[in-house]
């Protein structure tokens, strides 16, 4: 089955050290398989977007003396593309990541999922969420979040995509992110899934999307469940208020949220999927990038 298939895949990086370079050595690209801290796996509800007419797969790139690895998609001989960038949950670039790359490419985008915690370790490698979380995730700089999504940026320009019209949308940890580079960067705008507004100040994580909302350079499209335990409504509420005194563009976010959706309700391979309200978001997505220029 393939379910099974799935779950044997991710599990096969088990045990692990949480070392990306042990990805690398095993020949392993970004994109493939599932986080073994994910299962258990639905693959009945797991999207596969086909690769035919795109250049699909891994690339990379500097970033502050590091090699920062990525899976893009694009259509197949065209240049000038609008580009989105796309940022993983904890899980990393795995395989629903990539296949988001290649919808979002179907649509004529240059989509690049780079490895965010690449430095730190591998998702895929854990098991274990609580030691995912402290071991990898935790450790990312927001700082050096933003210097990679920088580097994405320069060499999408470089490689087919248009620097100037550049979007971006991540998905729970990536929600966050998305966040906090359109308060840092220029993009023309942003749809964050479920991505988390309040959270505790720390010196890698110095300040939060709440925090940072007068600063919001981009219209942002934010997208959440009303039964998402992890962000309470009244956050969100919160959030609105502040953007909504905020100078354009910011005040032109808006929100939805889906009252019957958990956390994480786009992850189709999860448990936590609901078709409709991941359906609906996804064309909301679409349309607010054409919107703001990036059609």
């Amino acid at each position: 089955m393939l379910q099974d298939d799935l779950r044997n895949d991710a599990a096969a990086l088990l045990p692990g050290t949480g070392s990306a370079s042990r990805r690398r050595a095993l020949g392993l690209m970004l994109g493939a398989g599932y986080a073994a801290a994910a299962a258990p796996l639905m693959a009945q509800t797991a999207i596969e977007t086909s690769a035919d007419g795109l250049d699909a797969g891994e690339v990379n790139f500097p970033s502050g003396g590091f090699q920062v690895h990525a899976y893009r998609a694009a259509p197949q001989g065209k240049s000038g593309l609008p580009v989105i960038l796309v940022i993983s949950e904890i899980f990393g670039v795995h395989e629903y990541i990539a296949d988001v790359c290649r919808r979002l490419a179907h649509v004529g985008y240059l989509a690049i999922a780079p490895d965010l915690f690449e430095r730190q370790g591998d998702p895929m490698s854990y098991g274990e969420m609580a030691k995912l979380m402290s071991e990898v995730v935790s450790k990312v700089p927001d700082a050096q979040v933003m210097q990679d999504l920088d580097a994405t940026v320069a060499w999408a320009g470089a490689h087919g995509g248009d620097a100037k019209k550049v979007g971006i949308t991540g998905f729970c940890w990536g929600g966050r992110i998305t966040w906090l580079y359109a308060a840092h960067a220029p993009v023309k705008a942003a749809v964050a899934w479920y991505g988390r507004l309040a959270g505790q100040d720390n010196p890698l994580q110095p300040r939060q999307p709440l925090a940072l909302a007068a600063q919001v350079k981009a219209p942002v499209l934010g997208l959440y469940g009303g039964k998402d335990e992890s962000i309470p409504v009244a956050t969100i509420e919160q959030m609105k208020a502040l953007l909504a005194q905020a100078p354009a563009p910011a005040n032109e976010a808006q929100f939805v949220i889906y009252p019957d959706a958990p956390h994480a309700f786009h992850a189709d391979y999860r448990a936590s999927y609901r078709k409709d309200a991941a359906e609906d978001g996804w064309k909301r997505a679409l349309a607010w990038f054409s919107q703001h220029g990036l059609g």
